[in-house]
């Protein structure tokens, strides 16, 4: 059984994402910016990429972390994941995202713990919400900004550009959404 401390390894996944894309690892290095013995010693889990570097691999793969993430270890049917023995992934300064589900499932979920940058864009096919767990958080979204705090729950509808960033130190934020790979009916009603 693998140390599971030391957090997902999702060089396999990259590895198979790259090659169905028929990339070689130099091309995606020019896309990362990421050296290739760097993005080779990933591929080889003989190293870890930080939250960043993660979301260039994924850019560069046409795909999201997040589904690098699931892609990284087997779905299980019943699983739980306890708090202090999935280490995640690092980012910069004291940030941190670990995954809540583990595998190719229909719903992923994230912790996001301590710093959490504005500046990148996402947008998901599909529903999600994000809670805050502890401490303080703001989102813009929908050409709106929502400061949330303890407790608060924020529900995006997929396809619904949104950044977010963590305003106090020890924030805590969840997020759980439908997964991207799932189509999702549209809502007679609208």
């Amino acid at each position: 059984m693998r140390d599971e401390a030391a957090g997902p390894r999702v060089g396999a996944a990259i590895r198979r994402q790259r090659r169905a894309m028929d990339l070689t690892l130099a091309e995606v290095a020019r896309r990362t910016g990421l050296s290739v013995p760097f993005l080779s010693q990933i591929e080889n889990n003989r190293a870890r990429p930080s939250m960043r570097s993660l979301q260039l691999i994924s850019d560069a793969l046409d795909t999201t972390a997040v589904q690098l993430l699931a892609a990284s270890e087997a779905p299980r049917r019943v699983d739980v994941v306890r708090a202090g023995t999935h280490a995640g992934l690092t980012g910069a300064g004291e940030g941190r995202a670990r995954p809540l589900v583990r595998g190719h499932h229909q719903l992923h979920a994230l912790e996001f713990t301590g710093e959490h940058g504005a500046e990148r864009v996402f947008e998901h096919r599909n529903d999600e919400i994000l809670y805050v767990a502890d401490g303080e958080a703001e989102v813009e979204a929908d050409g709106h900004s929502y400061r949330l705090s303890h407790g608060d729950t924020l529900y995006l509808s997929g396809g619904v550009k949104h950044r977010w960033r963590a305003l106090v130190p020890g924030t805590r934020v969840v997020l759980v959404g439908v997964a991207d790979h799932i189509d999702v009916a549209a809502d007679p009603h609208r």
